[in-house]
């Protein structure tokens, strides 16, 4: 049975806390980012995609790079989100985006958002130790929608 993005949310949440939790899926084709699940659905609805005009070496470091991308205040989210003052008025002013890996290929992003000094390394590190649980769920995503 495949773990579904909610149950990664779940776990997110449980273990290292999260205000906003958005799960990306990375069309390649295309260089976009798709929102294939989101705790905000009205804010940040499911299908949303972006090409990616997020600030320079983001892409290379998360999507090439297959390195978190770890911004510990709101100065760091607003270098990265052109969105950042939705993302403040959601109480979130910390980020911590987690590549999605599958045997090398990068499948997408989980994306982890509170409140500006909530995340360390340490919660880096346990983002990144959940990341392979979205593994199924967006590899089965990825195949019907191709």
């Amino acid at each position: 049975m495949t773990v579904s993005l909610s149950t990664v949310e779940d776990k997110t949440r449980a273990t290292i806390g999260v205000r906003l939790f958005t799960v990306l899926a990375w069309v390649p084709e295309r260089r976009a980012l798709r929102r294939v699940h989101s705790s905000h659905p009205v804010e940040y609805p499911v299908g949303g995609e972006k090409t990616v005009e997020v600030a320079a070496g983001w892409l290379d470091r998360c999507i090439t790079g297959q390195e978190p991308y770890f911004g510990p205040d709101s100065a760091a989210v607003r270098e990265i989100f052109a969105d950042h003052e939705l993302i403040d008025s959601l109480g979130c002013g910390a980020v911590i985006n987690v590549p999605v890996v599958d045997e090398g290929r990068t499948l997408g992003v989980l994306n982890l958002l509170d409140a500006e000094g909530h995340y360390d390394d340490d919660s880096v590190a346990m983002a990144r130790s959940l990341a392979p649980l979205a593994v199924p769920a967006l590899r089965e995503l990825l195949e019907e929608t191709r």
